[in-house]
């Protein structure tokens, strides 16, 4: 696509909350239609993840947020730092979340997102990185898959009034 060559991936600034914001409310709406209940994907607001993440750049923390850009445009992002899980070694990252604008899907940017934060992480010390996926998103599963993650658990969890299944996938870094 025309304007990936001219992608940025950077450091989130507190002026990219909306941004942020923006790409996680249409992301969720479009990845999860078939998965998530339409009246939680519809409840979905922009104004209050901005409000979130602007607290979240501005907390200090060790996840870490670099966006990707397009024309100064903000087109997706990624956050992680250490892992969450219990069972997890202090040389286990993970992956928060990651998101791209719907319309550039398959464009590069999230191969670039991910490749911005693999350096990061190798650069903090971790030797794996895991994140969790819904087992319904299968687009986003071939693209972990395509980055080398392989599954190692599953567990149950409940969005919107329905019981769903997140897998956990890991690859070693560095």
């Amino acid at each position: 696509m025309r304007g990936v060559s001219r992608m940025n991936v950077r450091p989130a600034h507190v002026d990219d909350s909306g941004g942020i914001a923006e790409v996680h409310v249409r992301s969720w709406q479009s990845a999860y239609r078939d998965i998530v209940p339409a009246p939680y994907l519809e409840s979905l607001s922009i104004e209050r993840r901005t409000l979130f993440w602007r607290s979240q750049i501005l907390e200090s923390s060790p996840t870490e947020i670099v966006v990707a850009e397009i024309d100064k445009r903000l087109v997706g992002w990624a956050s992680f730092g250490p892992s969450r899980d219990d069972d997890a070694r202090e040389s286990t990252g993970e992956l928060y979340a990651f998101y791209v604008l719907p319309e550039l899907w398959g464009t590069g940017v999230g191969r670039a997102l991910w490749s911005r934060a693999e350096e990061r992480l190798v650069e903090r010390g971790f030797a794996r990185v895991t994140l969790w996926v819904l087992r319904e998103n299968l687009r986003a599963i071939r693209f972990y898959q395509a980055a080398g993650f392989a599954p190692t658990v599953e567990r149950s969890i409940e969005i919107g009034g329905k019981n769903l299944h997140e897998l956990r996938y890991e690859v070693p870094i560095g």
